[in-house]
């Protein structure tokens, strides 16, 4: 896969209310634009913004071996491991890394942050038992050791903000510039 191939997953999943039966408000598409937008405003780098507009592309990748995409919403589809291999590939770890920990990064701030959860969607909600639920001690502090755990961790935070109907935001074209010119030259 390669960069004119997310292009494509962004495009053919535009409309798409991700989570099941337990949809968000937004479209895919809305929502990435949304959470790219808020890493914007936040002054992240580049490569959390691309990262923010990324997140939840595993979505839409088929990968044999991983959660079925297609199992319904009762069962965690792994995004956030099936993105892995095609955003290292195309952007390195910079964009690749903070996709990969933002599933973990809800379970880490539900286990840290006491108002944390109480925010949480529905959805979100639902989605964090089947990914796992709270971290152990354990695991926060194998989290909290992780080179881009902050960046997941801010990532998070901006995922779960961009779910507001009708939001405006720069459209797709705005944040495929910022792609091409991130990717990586194979």
């Amino acid at each position: 896969m390669s960069l004119e191939s997310i292009e494509r997953l962004l495009l053919e999943n535009a409309a798409i209310a991700y989570e099941g039966d337990r949809a968000e408000p937004v479209s895919s598409l809305a929502h990435a634009l949304q959470c790219a937008q808020l890493a914007e405003w936040a002054g992240a780098p580049a490569p959390l913004v691309a990262a923010a507009l990324l997140h939840d592309i595993g979505h839409f990748i088929e990968t044999t071996g991983l959660a079925d995409a297609d199992a319904g919403d009762d069962v965690d589809d792994v995004h956030e491991a099936r993105a892995q291999p095609l955003l290292t590939r195309v952007f390195g770890p910079a964009v690749a890394e903070p996709v990969r920990w933002h599933v973990a990064a809800k379970r880490y701030l539900v286990a840290v942050d006491a108002g944390y959860g109480a925010q949480l969607t529905p959805a979100s909600v639902h989605s964090l038992g089947l990914q796992g639920g709270p971290m152990s001690v354990a695991e926060q502090a194998a989290f909290e050791a992780l080179p881009f755990a902050q960046d997941a961790i801010s990532l998070r935070r901006w995922d779960d903000q961009a779910k507001l109907p009708g939001r405006p935001t720069p459209a797709l074209d705005y944040y495929l510039a910022l792609l091409h010119e991130l990717r990586l030259v194979n």
